[in-house]
């Protein structure tokens, strides 16, 4: 027993001061069984067909039986159509030798049908039609054609390489001919990795298909992997396929499609004409192989060039799942909002958080005590350097067990919350899943009491490794265990909390330092008899809920906030995420933008990275460029390794200093458009933060662009993330018609294309798009919490015609008063050199907010004087001036408070 708590302990240390990632503790496809036999498949070498003669047509689906002719196992094949222009592809075996998984907690509910229509019918195909759009079943061997306004846009089996393996019983040994292919792969029905071994009860039972894109240009999706946003092509002697299976992945690699913390099984692919999407819903580990015929034949490209014939490109991707039912849902677009405003329909949206979480949070392993988070506070403020929000790592817990405190360290923990809260700052704690195995700790022991533990495929408690050391797992999919760990979170229980203190959830993907690939086994069980195996990619899906849930209950009128490093398709609807445990490298600053522009479109757009990078020490240069590229992204927080040295901003010259104030007041102007943003996610589904193709579906020149950033529609951000420049290109979209404005100096740039910009260490490009109205607050404060009753300055950049206009929504920051009308939500426009201001929805909030300034960029000439019209001013003249040789215009004081329709003319 010594022996063994050594040597898991070792394991431990190691992993914790791991300086690069090695590849060897997780598996490639071809260490991989089932991701071996799928990929194996041929083109057209497919044995599925369906039974036409079978066919049952209902109001909004399609029923057949689908048969494997060679293995002679029947299947139940259900097409269904669904609001949004949605196409739901459903299979499973109609006699099971056990059930096959369903995954529960992604979607948000049950999907709403919609009418569809038998347009044609015979022994071969069966064509059906649900508005504008029309699928094409083709009986043998199975295909599907997706066509969007009659123009074919996703074709399901056009390779032939569905496959969907029965479960059966093992044949003995030496007898029968139950499955040659299966028989020969060596892990087909149990399967070693490293000094780990897989029992594989059921068997084999995988499944896989392809899904072909004619005419896309790119694909894009399945986050998360450190890599570019446009997925490249994988395929046998080159990349492997994107892995979708949570993994703690230390100091993750860069430019890879390993899998990490996330895994959500959505794909877009894009042309300047269509763009399509698939959601792949299914919980189990998932390989996809990506293909694009640009990359494929370098070749057939010359001869084509010479002989000037052009083929229309096409992209595919294939889907290949360890287990579960076959559950594919199509999205028709047909632009990129479109497709991604359907994902949102079926798994949700991320619900409005409180206003605190958009400012800039402070973390590291760990502060060390309750004086030392109270100094660092006392410290932000001295110097001037605004942050919402302290955070405690796994050290100020009572010997790493979850909801205590340190009785040394942090004894007093509701007099620190309290210092905390009075300077308007909140505080966030770690809970992670694994539980302390140790004699007396009552989590402990009411699991063991009650049952409540992951079981070893031999039915006993599984007993892993963590930071406490030896742990055991909480079985999540037991009711019982969601409802007990809910209540955990209540005040009583979790002694020494407020309703100030939220919750970081880690290590769930789950970490387990000694398991397989550090994780826990596939055959461990969980409640109603189901293997990890099948549901380990939504373990931390249901951590996060459960969490969420537990939080409602214990303060019901506060929207709780929650980090997550594991997620799943649905996570947005409980939880922000972060990029995990990167480096303090120049290329985990520039992985930074696409790994969160992919994370966005694939429905989560609360995403951060660890500002300086959590692994080892960042030079200078690098620090100030991380602080200024995350005021880009929608969650900001500073964290680093226990062994990295203090970096708090006040600890650096004045110089640095200044540099990372400058970015934390810019951040803190913008947050009212952050916020802004976030309830428009939450009412239309757009994504806060997006990638040019987005915005700009019809400009091929964006496709491949991942190292600029959208905020909504009105602000493009190029941070620098490169050591060293002096100037960074900027492509600026949109055409001659488009105007961009430097937000610093106003400078007036057209949409033509790549443009170079000077840069210094002070400078970062940022550009407002003319046609936007932006509501900024400029008064520096030393949070968040303490702006809600400041006033704003209005920047009105005009386009083309002279016209802009935007929304501000504004509410109490932190309860659901808003769902009983408790909110401001207006319309700015600009027009005829008149702006007005109007209320969008009729209701209304209090508010000592007002109009202090309105900034006009790329103004109308000669512009002498202004005048404001509202109810409670009458008509008052106000006073204008122009700045920067003209390119700007300030209308001073107007003085009104928004919740008041006003009229403001330029005279």
């Amino acid at each position: 027993m010594a022996l063994n708590f050594k040597c898991a302990y070792l394991t431990l240390l190691i992993i914790a001061t791991a300086t690069a990632v090695d590849k060897n503790n997780f598996k490639t496809c071809d260490q991989s069984s089932f991701c071996r036999r799928l990929r194996a498949t041929k083109d057209g070498d497919n044995s599925y067909v369906l039974n036409l003669d079978t066919l049952h047509v209902s109001d909004n689906a399609v029923e057949a039986e689908l048969k494997n002719v060679e293995a002679d196992a029947s299947f139940k094949f259900i097409l269904t159509s669904l609001s949004g222009s949605i196409f739901r592809v459903f299979i499973d075996e109609v006699k099971p030798l056990h059930p096959r998984y369903q995954v529960q907690g992604a979607l948000n509910g049950e999907p709403q049908v919609a009418k569809l229509e038998v347009l044609e019918r015979t022994k071969e195909k069966v064509t059906v039609r649900s508005g504008d759009n029309k699928a094409v079943i083709t009986a043998s061997p199975i295909k599907i054609e997706f066509y969007k306004n009659d123009v074919l846009v996703a074709v399901v089996n056009e390779k032939g390489l569905f496959s969907m393996e029965h479960l059966r019983t093992k044949t003995p040994e030496g007898e029968g001919d139950a499955d040659q292919q299966l028989k020969e792969d060596p892990g087909a029905w149990e399967e070693n990795f490293k000094s780990h071994h897989d029992s594989k009860p059921r068997g084999p039972e995988a499944i896989g298909v392809d899904v072909t894109f004619p005419g896309a240009l790119r694909i894009y999706g399945l986050p998360e992997h450190a890599d570019r946003l446009a997925l490249r092509s994988t395929g046998p002697g080159g990349l492997d396929p994107y892995r979708l299976y949570n993994l703690d992945v230390f100091e993750y690699e860069m430019d890879s499609t390993m899998a990490v913390y996330g895994a959500v099984p959505v794909v877009y692919a894009h042309s300047d004409k269509n763009t399509v999407g698939v959601f792949w819903h299914n919980a189990a580990e998932t390989w996809v192989d990506i293909g694009n015929s640009k990359d494929t034949n370098v070749v057939s490209s010359i001869v084509n060039l010479v002989s000037g014939h052009k083929p229309e490109n096409t992209v595919d991707a294939h889907f290949m799942s360890e287990s579960g039912v076959f559950d594919l849902f199509v999205l028709m677009g047909p632009t990129p909002k479109d497709a991604v405003k359907q994902y949102a329909s079926l798994t949700g949206v991320a619900p409005l958080p409180q206003y605190f979480t958009l400012g800039y949070h402070q973390c590291r392993w760990n502060y060390n005590d309750e004086d030392d988070v109270i100094n660092v506070v006392d410290n932000f403020d001295s110097n001037d350097l605004p942050v919402d929000v302290m955070w405690l790592d796994i050290e100020y817990t009572d010997g790493k067990k979850y909801f205590t405190w340190d009785p040394i360290k942090f004894a007093h923990p509701n007099a620190m919350i309290t210092n905390l809260t009075s300077t308007g700052r909140k505080l966030v704690v770690i809970i992670d899943p694994h539980i302390k195995r140790e004699s007396g700790y009552f989590l402990h022991e009411d699991c063991l009491a009650n049952d409540y533990y992951v079981k070893n495929k031999d039915g006993n408690v599984y007993e892993g490794w963590c930071w406490p050391g030896s742990s055991s797992y909480p079985d999540l999919l037991d009711p019982k265990v969601q409802d007990y760990y809910k209540a955990l979170y209540s005040l009583d229980k979790f002694k020494g909390t407020t309703s100030d203190v939220n919750i970081w959830n880690d290590m769930n993907e789950p970490s387990v330092f000694n398991g397989p690939e550090i994780t826990m086994p596939k055959d461990c069980l969980h409640h109603g008899g189901w293997e990890h195996r099948h549901i380990h990619n939504i373990y931390a899906l249901l951590y996060t809920q459960i969490t969420y849930e537990g939080l409602l209950k214990r303060s019901s009128d506060r929207r709780p906030f929650i980090l997550t490093r594991g997620h799943f398709a649905g996570s947005q609807r409980f939880a922000a995420v972060w990029t995990g445990d990167n480096a303090a490298e120049w290329s985990h600053l520039q992985a930074s933008l696409p790994m969160c522009l992919s994370e966005a479109v694939g429905g989560i757009s609360f995403c951060g990275a660890d500002i300086g990078g959590f692994f080892n020490n960042p030079d200078q240069e690098l620090l100030q460029r991380w602080y200024q590229t995350g005021v880009w992204l929608p969650f900001y927080r500073a964290h680093a390794h226990i062994d990295t040295r203090r970096r708090e901003p006040y600890l650096f010259n004045e110089d640095v200093r200044t540099r990372i104030r400058n970015a934390l007041r810019l951040r803190y102007t913008l947050l009212s458009l952050w916020y802004t943003l976030f309830r428009e996610h939450e009412t239309t589904g757009e994504p806060v933060i997006r990638p040019l193709f987005y915005q700009y579906p019809n400009d091929p020149n964006v496709v491949d662009i991942d190292n600029e950033v959208l905020v909504g529609s009105s602000i493009l951000a190029r941070p620098v993330t490169e050591s060293g420049v002096s100037s960074v290109n900027v492509y600026l979209p949109g055409g001659p018609d488009e105007f961009w404005y430097d937000i610093e100096d106003f400078k007036q740039y057209q949409g033509t294309g790549v443009t170079n910009i000077p840069v210094t260490l002070d400078k970062n490009p940022a550009f407002y798009r003319g046609g936007s109205i932006v509501p900024r607050k400029d008064r520096p404060r030393r949070a968040s919490t303490l702006t809600h009753h400041d006033p704003y300055t209005l920047y009105v950049a005009l386009d083309s015609n002279k016209s802009a206009s935007g929304t501000l929504y504004v509410d109490d920051g932190e309860s659901y008063n808003y769902r009983n009308k408790k909110y401001l939500y207006l319309h700015f426009e600009f027009k005829d050199n008149t702006l007005t201001s109007s209320l969008i929805d009729k209701t209304d909030f209090p508010t000592d907010a007002w109009i202090e300034r309105v900034v006009i960029l790329g103004p109308p000439a000669k512009i002498t004087k202004a005048k404001i019209t509202s109810k409670s001013l009458g008509s008052v003249g106000l006073e204008t001036s122009y700045d920067g040789e003209g390119r700007s215009l300030t209308v001073r004081k107007p003085g009104v408070n928004i919740r008041e329709p006003f009229t403001l003319k330029l005279l």
